[in-house]
C-alpha cells in the first residue's frame, strides 16, 4: 500500500498467478491489476476448470502476457512450461477450489497448475473460494492443515454472500483482490521466525453492550487490523490466542480464536490468556459504557425521548497493565486532536508499552478500511509517524517493536 502523501513505490518481483475453478475467478483479473499496478511483473496459470467461469482474453488482458494452460503443457516445445513458471518471486492461488486443494495436498501433477505447484520454491499463498459446507468438511481441513504444515500461507476464505444457486452466506468467499494483493506484497518480504515458542495474545473488533434482547451499544470497528496482528504473529512462530468481538472475518488458521460479545466477556477472557503470555496487543475498540440495567425483554417504542441510564466498563488495558510483569502491553488510541499528548498519557497512566495512535478522520484510514496510518506513542512522548500502509505492515512493524523492547526486557 502507499503512503497518504505520496505515489506506491513499485515492487520489482516476479509473482505467478494461478486461477483455480471457482466462481471467485471472475476476480482475477483485477487481481492481476493490482499487483501491476506496483509494478509486479505477472504470469498467469488458468486451470481447465478456471476458463469455465473466465476467458483467456480477460486474463491475459490484465497480465498484459500469455496465460499458460493445459493445452499449451502438451504441445510440443523446447521448454518445460511448469518449471518454467514455478521460477518466481512469490505465487498465489486465486480462487483455490477443494479439488486444487487436494492435488497440491497429496503431491498430484495431472495438469500443468499441479506440477507447476510441486515446483515452485518461493513463498505460496492460497485464497480458497468455496460454499461453506465444502470448506469446513473434514477433508478440506486435512488439506488446508497439511499444506500450512509445509509453510503454505492462507488468505480467508471470508464471511459473506457466495454463489447463486440459493447458498447463501457463510465461510467460503473469497477475499477482495485489494486484501490478494497486498497480502501477496507481504509474502515478498518475509516475516522473520523471532516468536518462535512466544504466546501473543490479540484482542479484536468491537463490543456489543446490550441493552434488551435486541438492542445494543456498537461501533462499526471491523477487527481487521487485530486480526492482521495475529496472522503476523503466527506467521513468526507465536502460539497465538485472538479474543475478537462481533466481526465477518473468519477464524485466521492457525491461531486460537475466542468469540466474544460484550466488553465484560472480553476481559475475562484476555485476561485469563494473558498469564501466560509475551506480549499482549489490545486493538478491540470496546464501548466505555453498558446498560446499568439490561431489560430481560425486548422493550417498546415509546413517544418522546427515552433516557438510558449508561455505567462504565472497566478499564481492561488498564487492568493488564496493573498485572503486566515481564510481558510487553501494546495498546491502541483513537483521537481526533490532541493526540500525541493523550496517547503518550493514556501509556504512561495504563502502564502501556507503547500505544498505536489512530487518526479516524483522515482519508483511507476509517473504521473497515484496508490500510492504516498511525503513530507509535511511547509513555515518555516520544513517537514515530508511520506512512499510510496496509494493516499487515503496520502489524509487522508493531511486532518489530515490541520484540525490541521484549529483548531489552527479558535479555537471551
Amino acid at each position: 500500500m502507499s503512503d497518504a502523501s505520496s505515489p506506491a513505490r513499485p515492487v520489482p518481483a516476479d509473482v505467478l498467478v494461478i486461477v483455480g475453478g471457482s466462481m471467485a475467478a471472475v476476480k482475477a483479473p483485477s487481481v492481476l491489476r493490482r499487483l501491476r499496478e506496483r509494478g509486479v511483473t505477472v504470469r498467469v496459470i488458468a486451470t481447465r476448470a478456471a476458463l469455465a467461469f473466465i476467458t483467456e482474453l480477460s486474463l491475459s488482458t490484465a497480465a498484459d502476457g500469455p496465460v499458460g494452460t493445459d493445452a499449451q503443457w502438451f504441445e510440443a516445445r523446447p521448454d518445460a512450461l511448469h518449471l518454467t513458471h514455478a521460477k518466481v518471486d512469490a505465487a498465489v492461488v486465486v480462487g483455490a477450489s477443494a479439488e486444487l486443494l487436494a492435488g497440491a495436498a497429496g503431491g498430484h501433477a495431472g495438469d500443468l497448475a499441479l506440477a507447476t505447484l510441486l515446483s515452485v520454491q518461493a513463498p505460496l499463498l492460497w485464497v480458497p473460494a468455496m460454499n461453506e459446507a465444502m470448506w469446513r468438511s473434514p477433508a478440506v481441513q486435512a488439506n488446508v492443515a497439511r499444506l500450512r504444515g509445509w509453510g503454505h500461507a492462507f488468505l480467508g476464505p471470508e464471511v459473506g454472500a457466495f454463489g447463486t444457486h440459493g447458498e447463501g452466506s457463510g465461510v467460503g468467499r473469497m477475499a477482495e483482490p485489494e486484501d490478494i494483493a497486498a497480502r501477496v506484497l507481504d509474502l515478498l518480504r518475509p516475516s522473520p521466525r523471532d516468536l518462535e515458542g512466544r504466546t501473543v495474545v490479540v484482542s479484536a473488533g468491537p463490543t456489543r453492550e446490550y441493552l434488551d434482547p435486541v438492542r445494543f451499544i456498537s461501533n462499526p470497528s471491523s477487527g481487521k487490523m487485530g486480526f492482521a496482528v495475529a496472522e503476523e504473529a503466527r506467521d513468526r512462530g507465536a502460539h497465538v490466542t485472538l479474543v475478537t468481538g462481533p466481526v465477518t472475518l473468519a477464524d485466521p488458521p492457525g491461531v486460537t480464536t475466542l468469540r466474544i460479545e460484550s466488553a465484560l466477556d472480553l476481559r475475562d477472557a484476555v485476561v485469563a490468556a494473558a498469564r501466560g503470555a509475551d506480549i499482549v496487543v489490545m486493538t478491540a475498540a470496546v464501548a466505555d459504557y453498558r446498560a446499568a440495567e439490561q431489560a430481560g425483554e425486548k422493550q417498546a417504542k415509546v413517544a418522546g425521548d427515552v433516557t438510558i441510564h449508561l455505567t462504565p466498563n472497566p478499564d481492561i488495558l488498564a487492568q493488564l497493565g496493573a498485572e503486566k510483569g515481564a510481558r510487553v502491553l501494546v495498546g491502541f488510541a483513537m483521537e481526533t486532536h490532541a493526540g500525541v499528548e493523550r496517547a503518550a498519557a493514556k501509556a504512561a497512566r495504563k502502564n502501556a508499552d507503547f500505544i498505536l495512535l489512530n487518526y479516524p478522520t483522515r482519508e483511507g484510514t476509517a473504521f473497515g478500511g484496508d490500510d492504516n496510518q498511525v503513530t507509535l506513542v511511547r509513555p515518555d512522548g516520544t513517537h514515530e509517524d508511520w506512512p499510510r500502509v496496509s494493516k499487515r505492515e503496520v502489524a509487522r512493524r508493531l511486532l518489530d517493536e515490541a520484540v525490541r523492547v521484549r529483548r531489552e526486557r527479558v535479555p537471551g
